[in-house]
């Protein structure tokens, strides 16, 4: 583990949950571009999901050379058709699936709470 990763997560363990929600919003996610507008949505045994990636290079090593888009995790919140989540890095050796139901949640509260 790098001075970097062991910086952000100490600062990641110090945040609220709301906190670390907010500052989850702001990351850049990319994945492999269809050729129809949307997303490129993978059948599992769990369920559908899509995969998406932390960096591009991620991406590649997932993908090869491809056609690619990216977008914050929260316009992906918005984007992602229901029902279908999200794996992010599924390769790499920190692989999660993105809870939006959490982030729509705390959005819908924070809405309710007089945030946008």
């Amino acid at each position: 583990m790098s001075l970097r990763d062991l910086v952000r997560a100490e600062a990641a363990a110090s945040m609220s949950d709301a906190e670390r929600l907010a500052a989850m919003r702001q990351w850049r996610l990319y994945f492999q571009r269809p050729e129809e507008p949307g997303f490129l949505v993978s059948e599992t045994e769990e369920g559908p999901v899509v995969p998406v990636f932390t960096s591009w290079e991620g991406l590649a090593l997932f993908a090869g050379a491809c056609g690619w888009a990216s977008t914050t995790v929260a316009d992906l919140v918005e984007l992602l058709p229901e029902g279908v989540r999200a794996v992010v890095d599924p390769l790499g050796p920190r692989a999660f699936v993105l809870d939006t139901e959490a982030l729509k949640a705390a959005d819908d509260q924070g809405e309710r709470d007089g945030g946008a």
